[in-house]
C-alpha cells in the first residue's frame, strides 16, 4: 500500500479497544433488553422528553429532518466512503480500496443481522414527527456514521498525520460531532431509544478498529522475512 508511513505494532491497540468497545456493546444490549430497569427509565425519560420539545419546537424538529436525511444519512456517508475507494483506486492502492469496502459491507452485515436477531421495537407515540422502518436496536444511522468516521481518521493515522495537528484535531472534532449528532437526530425525532444510539456508536467503531487490526496484522505479515509472495 503506498504513501503509509506508520501502520502500528500489528494492530494490537486497535484489536484490543474493538474487543473493548464489542463487549460494551454486547453488555449494554443485554441489559437494555432484560429490561434492566435503571436502564429502561432512563431510555424512556430521554425519549419522551425529547419528544415532548420536539412537539413543542417546530422549527428544530424540521432542521433535525434535513441533518438525519441528507447531512447525516447513512448514504451520505457511504458515498464519502465509496469516494475515498476512488480516490486510493486511483493512487494505485486497491488493497486498501477493497478493505474500505469490505469494512463497510461488514458493517453493515452487523448491523442487519442484529436488527433481525434482536427485533427490538422503537418507540410509539400519538403525535409522531417522523417515522422509520425496520428494528430500533443498534441505530444504523449512528452505526453508519461512526464506522466510516473511524476508518477515515484510521487512514489519516496510519499515513502519519500527527495526533497534535490541526489537521487531526479538526478530523477528530468532525467525527466526533457527526456521531453525536446524528445520535441526537435519531433521538429529537424519536424513532430510536437512548441505548439504540449508544450501541450503533460502540458497535461501529469496534467494527472499524477490528478491521484495521486485521489490516495492521496482515501488512506486518507482507514483511516478515521468509514471506512468499505473488
Amino acid at each position: 500500500m503506498r504513501g503509509v508511513t506508520r501502520a502500528g505494532p500489528a494492530g494490537a491497540w486497535q484489536a484490543a479497544a474493538a474487543a473493548t468497545l464489542g463487549a460494551a456493546a454486547v453488555l449494554l444490549t443485554s441489559l437494555a433488553l432484560l429490561p434492566w430497569e435503571p436502564l429502561a427509565v432512563l431510555d424512556r425519560s430521554t425519549a419522551s422528553g425529547l419528544h415532548t420539545a420536539a412537539l413543542e419546537h417546530p422549527a428544530p424538529t424540521r432542521t433535525m429532518r434535513v441533518l438525519t436525511d441528507w447531512v447525516w444519512d447513512p448514504w451520505t456517508f457511504r458515498l464519502l466512503l465509496a469516494a475515498v475507494c476512488v480516490r486510493l483506486l486511483w493512487r494505485g492502492e486497491r488493497a486498501a480500496a477493497y478493505w474500505v469496502s469490505g469494512t463497510a459491507l461488514v458493517g453493515a452485515g452487523v448491523q442487519q443481522g442484529m436488527k433481525a436477531a434482536l427485533g427490538r421495537e422503537r418507540p410509539h407515540w400519538r403525535e409522531p414527527v417522523a417515522s422509520a422502518e425496520y428494528s430500533a436496536m443498534p441505530s444504523g444511522h449512528v452505526l453508519t456514521a461512526a464506522l466510516v468516521c473511524t476508518v477515515l481518521l484510521w487512514l489519516w493515522w496510519e499515513r502519519g498525520t500527527p495526533v497534535t495537528s490541526a489537521r487531526w484535531r479538526t478530523g477528530l472534532g468532525t467525527a466526533a460531532v457527526s456521531v453525536l449528532g446524528v445520535a441526537f437526530t435519531r433521538l429529537w425525532l424519536g424513532v430510536h431509544w437512548l441505548t439504540d444510539t449508544v450501541v450503533g456508536a460502540l458497535l461501529g467503531t469496534a467494527v472499524a478498529l477490528a478491521s484495521a487490526a486485521a489490516w495492521a496484522a496482515l501488512r506486518r505479515a507482507e514483511r516478515l522475512p521468509g514471506t512468499v509472495s505473488g
